[in-house]
């Protein structure tokens, strides 16, 4: 049987459906680090279509035509993950034609020295003698082929790649575009092929879940997580962790800057539309985040000049016109949104970060970009989200005058963020007296408070982390300022950072660790009523 694998890609970013082809067109997708350099190339995966499920041998065979530029095709074993400043590659091919150059690329999912700069495994460059002709990606024993014109171009070692049992398609191009005619799948004799959709359209909220308990403890009330839509759509476990206990989103990455808009004029919304609809499928809110952030800019955003009048007359214009079309393609499917995100310098100080915000609106900008979110959708609630703010202190007191500040100028801000990272027990740790204290202080003030991005760490014991988890929400439920609690992400298996050296670490902070509660998450279901998890 053969499977045709041209519908399904209506989510994926530089790809649309044209009748029975695929038109894909460079996007420019890249994550940039947080000082605002680097540029690790991100193409998009096909996350929320069909993907495969593969039992022994098979042949993946695609036709490209009209390549203006390039044209890539990747398989993965599963989606990449993607993390604030880099990519993990995952295991996986992938093929990029170049007029006769056919440049073969492999991964086989192990560690990397920089996973930043990803090194393969396999990188060879083939000259077809018809770049016209069907290419195709053959499984073969334990052996991995490409073919073009149904001769083999190249053949090599299997190793781990496609272990997983499941095949994951991406299309892309850096610099062009191109259509796919074909694109099929067929299993070899005695395996098997068939096609799925995303892991979360399998599971349901838990009744006994944080947010059913939640619902019960403070009606109104919303528990959240930080979610990317790769592994909500192909870890059973995440899906189930979030749906079940979870009652809102925030998308971790989708929603920044560098990937809805990589090039001026450039929008690619559909993984955020995606992780949306997931969300609202399953009776989730959605807190957005976020427009105004000097960490998640794209380069064009950046480059924007603002040495002259002219000049920032001309930056202006192209900010507020991607605020406008990022507020207006969201509006009415957002309860809430971060319109500024970290205004202030990084080093805990108080002083406005001199972003391209500020030095084309200067120091009132949030009061422009409040504004302009407001004219787009009068109706989604205004934050300020902000690290280091959530005890009392000089950059608490700088944030409160900012906001205070910026509404008493005809500003829409409804209330703060306030992050609560626990990066380190010692030093990090959140007093429930300093919380109460805190929330008094904005509630004096009118504003409403998110707990927007909690995270523990275990380097102290689980006890202690599950106690301080417990501290934050026992103190929010207590006052109506707290209007949410939100943890920034959902399972360990996704918590990865770099360190001082460039090596990847494993973070165990969150509320779930390999598809497992963790007694942070004991104690949160005691903080909202609930007795013993019984899962």
């Amino acid at each position: 049987m053969i499977l045709n694998l041209l519908q399904g890609w209506q989510h994926v970013p530089g790809v649309a459906v044209d009748g029975d082809q695929l038109q894909v067109t460079a996007t420019g997708r890249k994550i940039v680090e947080q000082d605002g350099t680097g540029g690790q190339p991100n193409p998009p995966v096909n996350l929320v279509g069909t993907h495969l499920v593969a039992q022994g041998d098979f042949l993946l065979t695609a036709v490209f035509a009209d390549a203006t530029a390039d044209a890539s095709w990747a398989v993965y074993d599963s989606p990449p993950s993607i993390a604030d400043e880099f990519r993990i590659e995952p295991a996986g091919i992938r093929l990029t034609l170049r007029g006769d150059d056919l440049e073969i690329i492999v991964f086989d999912g192990s560690p990397q020295e920089d996973v930043s700069d990803p090194v393969p495994v396999h990188d060879e460059h083939v000259t077809l003698s018809d770049p016209q002709a069907p290419l195709s990606v053959r499984r073969s024993g334990h052996s991995l082929e490409v073919e073009s014109h149904e001769h083999v171009v190249s053949s090599m070692p299997l190793g781990g790649v496609f272990s997983s049992g499941e095949l994951w398609l991406g299309l892309s191009s850096d610099s062009g575009t191109f259509s796919v005619d074909s694109l099929t799948a067929t299993a070899a004799e005695g395996g098997s092929l068939r096609t799925v959709g995303p892991a979360f359209d399998k599971v349901v909220r838990s009744a006994e879940g944080l947010q059913a308990l939640a619902d019960r403890t403070r009606p109104g009330f919303r528990i959240g997580a930080a979610v990317a839509l790769g592994p909500l759509a192909a870890d059973p476990d995440y899906a189930q962790e979030l749906v079940g206990d979870f009652g809102a989103i925030t998308p971790e990455n989708a929603m920044k800057p560098q990937n809805l808009s990589p090039q001026q004029g450039v929008y690619t919304f559909e993984e955020a539309d995606a992780l949306i609809a997931a969300a609202q499928s399953k009776g989730m809110t959605v807190h957005g985040h976020t427009i105004a952030f000097t960490e998640a800019m794209p380069r064009w955003m950046q480059d924007l000049p603002t040495g002259s009048e002219q000049d920032r007359r001309a930056s202006a214009a192209a900010l507020l016109d991607y605020v406008t079309t990022v507020v207006g393609h969201f509006k009415g499917r957002l309860a809430s949104l971060d319109v500024v995100n970290e205004p202030f310098d990084v080093d805990q100080g108080t002083e406005l970060q001199e972003n391209i915000w500020y030095r084309t609106f200067g120091l009132g900008y949030p009061l422009v970009v409040s504004r302009a979110v407001h004219d787009a959708d009068p109706d989604v609630k205004q934050f300020v989200n902000e690290n280091g703010a959530d005890v009392p202190g000089d950059r608490q007191a700088a944030l409160l005058e900012l906001v205070r500040d910026t509404n008493a100028r005809g500003g829409h801000l409804d209330g703060v963020g306030l992050q609560a990272h626990i990066y380190d027990l010692d030093t990090d740790a959140i007093s429930p007296e300093d919380l109460t204290e805190t929330l008094d202080t904005f509630a004096a003030a009118g504003l409403d408070v998110r707990i927007s991005e909690n995270d523990v760490p275990d380097s102290r014991g689980t006890q202690l982390q599950a106690e301080q988890y417990a501290d934050v929400l026992i103190t929010c439920l207590s006052t109506p300022t707290c209007v949410s609690y939100t943890t920034w992400g959902v399972d360990d298996r996704y918590d990865w950072s770099v360190d001082e050296d460039g090596k990847l670490q494993q973070g165990h902070d969150l509320l779930f660790d390999e598809g497992r509660p963790t007694p942070a998450y004991e104690a949160i279901r005691q903080a909202l009523g609930g007795g013993p998890d019984s899962s």
